[in-house]
């Protein structure tokens, strides 16, 4: 088998490149958001677009995530490809009623004779103390209205491949990626290639607990699986990759290995999504349960704009340590 030549990069960089690579192929994909053309461009995850692509294909807009949002709706169901960039998801808000009663819905609608080829692309979580309304986490939210697909990658090699798929997809996307991710490196395949959506990965296998942790929560687990490791706890992490559509299969096999559950989301636990997983290891997995499925999430208050604040109110490590050690005593 040929293995592809690769290069060491960031997150950012890979999405950069998903972009570089898809807009060269798809004449018809091009960006819209406010920052695309900013300095900054977007925290640097585009840098050169718009000078390679040019500002038709490029779009600085308003604030105005609602109208901006039906224009790309627009634009899809004419048979373009764009993007709705957010800076940060909770500007979506202001998008609902187009992205849940337009976007998700027409295809549906037309008797699949329409489509919506759409990328909503939203940065979600932790940053530098942004306080309540920039740093939610609302995949929950998205993944609750039939029509949309939501991918949550948690590496770079992943963030390349799942943005190429959501760019081919035919309906829409709701593609989140978590702020402090961005300068995580990885080999990453130099060419065009995709990852499907719905396939999730065994990062680390494992045989006394099964640890479904989404976005950022991959990189906590996998640092918790080392100290874990000093207690003879052997957990296998497991990354959805997507929650919608979601790799039921794969977690069902791991649990059935381990008999032990934790999920660790990057939301809230209140109708979060952990509970969706937590619903499916009741269900199609009990049999295969030995204690009770345990959920690490967010505090249950809005995002504090301290950064000392921040280091409480964010799980991480210690919180799946803690949870790991509590389940093997069960």
């Amino acid at each position: 088998m040929k293995i592809p030549r690769s290069k060491n990069i960031t997150y950012k960089e890979a999405i950069r490149e998903a972009f570089r690579q898809s807009m060269s192929k798809n004449s018809k994909i091009f960006l819209m958001g406010c920052g695309v053309s900013s300095p900054d461009a977007i925290f640097g995850s585009i840098n050169g677009l718009l000078k390679r692509f040019g500002e038709k294909r490029v779009i600085e807009t308003p604030i105005a995530e609602n109208g901006m949002t039906g224009v790309c709706i627009g634009a899809a169901l004419c048979g373009m490809h764009p993007v709705i960039i957010f800076q940060r998801i909770d500007f979506a808000l202001m998008a609902m009623d187009q992205i849940v009663n337009h976007a998700a819905k027409w295809h549906y609608m037309y008797g699949g004779k329409m489509s919506v080829p759409l990328v909503l692309r939203g940065i979600i979580g932790r940053g530098w103390g942004q306080g309540a309304q920039h740093s939610q986490s609302l995949q929950s939210m998205f993944a609750h209205i039939p029509g949309l697909k939501v991918v949550m990658p948690s590496s770079p090699r992943d963030a390349k491949g799942l943005l190429i798929s959501s760019l081919e997809d035919k309906n829409p996307v709701v593609f989140l990626e978590y702020r402090s991710l961005y300068d995580l490196k990885e080999d990453v395949p130099i060419g065009y290639y995709s990852i499907p959506l719905g396939k999730g990965k065994v990062v680390k296998p494992g045989r006394d607990i099964t640890v479904v942790a989404i976005s950022a929560m991959v990189q906590e687990a996998q640092n918790a699986a080392k100290e874990l490791k000093k207690d003879n706890i052997d957990i296998e992490i497991i990354d959805p990759r997507s929650l919608k559509p979601l790799d039921e299969a794969l977690i069902l096999r791991s649990l059935k290995k381990t008999g032990r559950l934790i999920v660790a989301d990057t939301g809230w636990k209140t109708c979060g999504f952990g509970a969706e997983i937590a619903a499916l290891a009741a269900g199609a997995g009990y049999r295969y349960l030995k204690a009770p499925v345990k959920r690490i999430s967010l505090a249950e208050c809005p995002a504090p704009n301290s950064q000392y604040l921040e280091q409480v109110f964010y799980p991480g490590t210690q919180d799946i340590v803690w949870a790991a050690r509590a389940l093997v005593r069960q």
